[in-house]
């Protein structure tokens, strides 16, 4: 019986050394995501070469840099956007009331008037926004044609000044000529709401300054599902993107965000602002942000913490994609001040947190898929009484 201890015990010690020389240098076939120190090295040939993302350690200089370069980028990018209100001006396509008094025929309209509730062609009930309303209307080149006055050309003209061209004009043929002048139907500026609104589609600027506040609530206000921190403003080509939360933090007044004729405003769902946290978590999960906000510990902490048995506390890592590269940022969870650093530390939306296995959990995984059940005999064959 001895002998065949000794011989079992002969036989699994041979087997262990056997794979431990076997795998003391495929490292890199352990299973999971692997990082390297390294530098960056980049191959002329993408289908033969390797790029390694730069790591950067995550420490109480880097978390400072970082919210510094975030509130830089916000002040940035929304500078064109704070204006002050304008004085509506009168474009192509919007249609004026014109009243002369003790003049009633020079006041009647030079569009046909159509009573609501009347049905038009094809038996459709008519819509007042669906064709202008009974007024006399600024045409495609700008020019307002009224009787004794002629064509003025109006485009680019506050109400005022129109009003103060038309007497002018009407002076010559009138005595004393008293004008009213108002707009009937804002018709040449508009923009767009789309996204997590209750009420999507266009919204007509009229006398009062759409601001991006008065735009979204015109749109019936934000869902429930609404991110507050992701919305864009898109105008002339280039996209603008807005943090309602941290504008209200700094101290702006997002009710000076002035909307232009065109703007497309959205707002981003909850589900497009995600993170990603996997690896040795206990449970690993997407998580949408919280208004924009979502640090490190708080990601860690919603997926259970890192897996005490399997999890490396020294290499939690954050894999980051910028425009031209990948950073991947390393936090040592072991250090004293890892909680401070990693409260600190601001997600992106689409970041993936990663905890790395530790060497005896990636080389236990590895024995198990070249060799499945090695290790498990060679255990029970060294167990006594068997």
């Amino acid at each position: 019986m001895r002998d065949k201890c000794a011989v079992s015990l002969f036989v699994a010690t041979t087997v262990a050394w056997g794979l431990i020389s076997m795998l003391s240098g495929c490292t890199a076939m352990a299973p999971g995501i692997q990082f390297s120190n390294a530098p960056k090295v980049e191959s002329q040939d993408n289908e033969e070469g390797q790029v390694t993302p730069p790591i950067k350690i995550i420490t109480p200089r880097l978390v400072k840099v970082e919210r510094t370069l975030r509130e830089q980028q916000v002040s940035e990018d929304i500078s064109a956007l704070l204006q002050p209100a304008q004085i509506y001006t009168i474009e192509p396509g919007d249609i004026l009331q014109i009243v002369v008094w003790d003049h009633p025929e020079l006041s009647a309209s030079m569009l046909p008037a159509v009573p609501p509730g009347a049905v038009v062609a094809g038996g459709v009930a008519f819509s007042p926004l669906a064709q202008a309303q009974s007024g006399f209307e600024v045409d495609q080149k700008g020019i307002l044609e009224f009787p004794y006055a002629g064509q003025i050309h109006v485009a680019g003209l506050t109400t005022a000044e129109v009003h103060k061209k038309i007497t002018q004009k009407l002076a010559v043929f009138l005595k004393n000529p008293r004008v009213t002048l108002r707009m009937l139907a804002y018709r040449s500026k508009r923009v767009y709401v789309d996204g997590e609104v209750r009420l999507p589609g266009v919204q007509a600027i009229n006398d009062i300054p759409m601001t991006l506040i008065e735009a979204i609530n015109r749109a019936g206000g934000l869902q429930a599902t609404a991110d507050q921190s992701r919305i864009s403003v898109a105008r002339e080509g280039k996209t603008y993107l807005i943090n309602l939360p941290l504008l209200v933090q700094r101290g702006l007044n997002p009710a000076e965000i002035m909307l232009r004729n065109g703007d497309v405003v959205r707002v981003l769902s909850r589900e497009e602002s995600k993170v990603f946290i996997s690896g040795e978590v206990t449970a690993p999960r997407s998580l949408p942000m919280r208004n924009g906000r979502l640090s490190l510990n708080e990601a860690l902490g919603e997926a259970g913490g890192i897996n005490p048995v399997t999890g490396d506390a020294k290499k939690v890592y954050v894999i980051r994609r910028n425009t031209q590269e990948s950073v991947v940022y390393q936090l040592d969870a072991n250090v004293p001040d890892a909680l401070a650093l990693a409260e600190g530390f601001e997600l992106n939306p689409k970041d993936v947190v990663y905890v790395a296995a530790t060497p005896l959990t990636n080389w236990n995984r590895t024995v198990s898929a070249m060799i499945p059940g090695a290790l498990p005999t060679a255990v029970i064959a060294t167990t006594p009484g068997r």
